[in-house]
């Protein structure tokens, strides 16, 4: 199965980037095929308990300056929040910290809920 990701190209701190654009079926492959990456919830704590990824290091949005160093550099980084906003603006961040292999879930949890997993919490 051939998979399809978006680039979103960001002008952003003075210089162009690219974040991939991660769609939930593709994620569902990667978890399928057992790839290695970590999954990066930037949501909220209140938003992390009404529902989560399996296997996601929760760290608020906020807290992401004080806590990168918590990252591992060696996988491909999946950030996801509720609608791909936020971890579209965190992803930006990590990437002009000087992470690579960074990839935004498109469309967020909302995405997954929808597309992947029918029965996951929705709010």
């Amino acid at each position: 199965m051939g998979l399809q990701t978006a680039f979103c190209l960001v002008f952003f701190g003075g210089f162009v980037m690219d974040i991939v654009q991660l769609p939930s079926a593709a994620l569902k492959a990667w978890m399928d095929e057992g790839r290695m990456f970590c999954l990066l919830d930037v949501r909220t704590d209140e938003e992390a308990a009404v529902c989560s990824l399996p296997n996601a290091l929760h760290i608020p949005m906020n807290l992401i300056p004080l806590r990168q160093n918590e990252l591992p550099d060696d996988v491909p980084l999946v950030v996801y929040c509720h609608h791909g906003i936020r971890s579209l603006h965190t992803a930006m961040y990590l990437a002009e910290a000087g992470f690579e292999n960074l990839y935004n879930l498109q469309g967020g949890i909302d995405a997954w809920a929808v597309e992947v997993d029918a029965e996951m919490a929705r709010y």
